[in-house]
């Protein structure tokens, strides 16, 4: 079992990494401080590990809430459903929320114990490739709007990440896929000896090999945990690692949460803003390609769905965190291994980034 701390002082807490955690029940006991527990879960994850977790708290209060699966239920209704379950059990606040699950079920559980008598206790344990290197790291938690995605939520670290990688043999081919466009992402923002790492292993990693896998999930932990370490509420530089979001948190809204995988809506971001970053002067043409590849490689898409305007996706994109005084600040690429925040562009070269389909 590997380690990784996200210091962050009194809030500060630990990621173990490793193959078979669930079925450590000294490991899960230890997260556990009281007698209650509320697993969020959904219906495809649940019935595969719910049952293995709840075996080593047989002396405590245990409850099992299962949600549907997928984004479109990343809604306030998922959220009041949590919160529901927590008032009907009577939980006091010494009780703990686990979330068994994707990022749809670690932001949806985090938000509730962030809310939930104004805050109680909450444990990690993603289940896929994009959860265990991203989401369940940080402390973010949210629900989407129709207006726009994560703009509700509350800044709330975990007691602790479990991430056991044995939970990815089940994951889908086209969900493992999607967790690699955030690993990339690690290497293209600040990490180029990673990004050169990810050009040479990329094929074992997605054969699932378990050395290239458990070096990648380590490698991307460590680099995520620094940053926010560094900056917890993305004041500063925590905000890169955003690179590809804007432009994939557009194309989501504007196809619909859930008909397209949100790393799959990454991966196209970081080619956009590959792209962008490579019109304006900033990224070599040949570096500029080697991102795309690397994508491609990965079974990704590289290009926006044809379908979607302009008009639509700077909507989406004007609806966004980052930004300020009623700019677009996008997260750019210097170079490979150096991202920079930015609202100083030319706001042509934005629009052709989002009129280019790859016709």
């Amino acid at each position: 079992m590997i380690e990784v701390t996200v210091a962050l002082g009194s809030r500060s807490y630990p990621i173990y990494i490793g193959h078979g955690l669930l079925s450590d029940s000294a490991l899960v006991r230890q997260l556990v401080p009281g007698k209650q527990v509320l697993v969020v879960t959904n219906q495809t994850v649940g019935p595969l590990f719910c049952q293995r977790l709840i075996n080593h708290l047989t002396e405590m209060s245990v409850n099992v809430l299962a949600l549907p699966d997928g984004e479109a239920y990343k809604t306030l209704g998922s959220l009041e459903l949590i919160m529901t379950r927590l008032l009907e059990l009577r939980y006091e606040r010494g009780c703990v929320v686990f979330a068994l699950g994707g990022g749809v079920i670690g932001d949806l559980a985090g938000f509730a114990a962030a809310c939930y008598q104004r805050g109680v206790d909450f444990v990690q344990i993603p289940t896929t490739l994009l959860a265990l290197v991203d989401s369940s790291v940080g402390g973010k938690t949210a629900v989407n709007h129709p207006l726009g995605k994560n703009m509700i939520g509350a800044f709330h670290q975990p007691r602790a990440v479990l991430a056991d990688l044995e939970t990815l043999a089940s994951l889908p081919v086209r969900e493992f896929r999607a967790g690699t466009a955030e690993i990339i992402k690690y290497g293209l923002i600040d990490d180029l000896d990673f990004f050169r790492w990810l050009e040479l292993n990329l094929d074992d990693l997605m054969a699932r090999t378990p050395e290239a896998l458990i070096y990648a999930v380590e490698r991307s932990c460590r680099n995520k945990a620094r940053v926010v370490g560094q900056d917890e509420r993305e004041s500063g530089v925590r905000a890169l690692l955003n690179l590809g979001h804007t432009f994939g948190h557009a194309i989501e809204h504007a196809m619909g949460y859930g008909e397209w995988l949100h790393g799959e809506a990454v991966g196209v971001g970081l080619c956009m803003a590959a792209r962008m970053s490579r019109d304006l002067g900033m990224l070599p043409v040949d570096d500029c390609a080697r991102v795309i590849h690397l994508i491609k490689r990965a079974g990704l898409p590289t290009v926006r769905p044809p379908h979607l305007g302009i008009a639509e996706l700077l909507s989406a994109m004007r609806v966004d965190k980052k930004n300020k005084n009623g700019k677009i600040r996008l997260v750019l690429l210097k170079g490979l291994g150096e991202a920079v925040l930015t609202d100083t562009y030319d706001e042509s070269v934005l629009h052709a980034t989002l009129a280019d389909d790859g016709r």
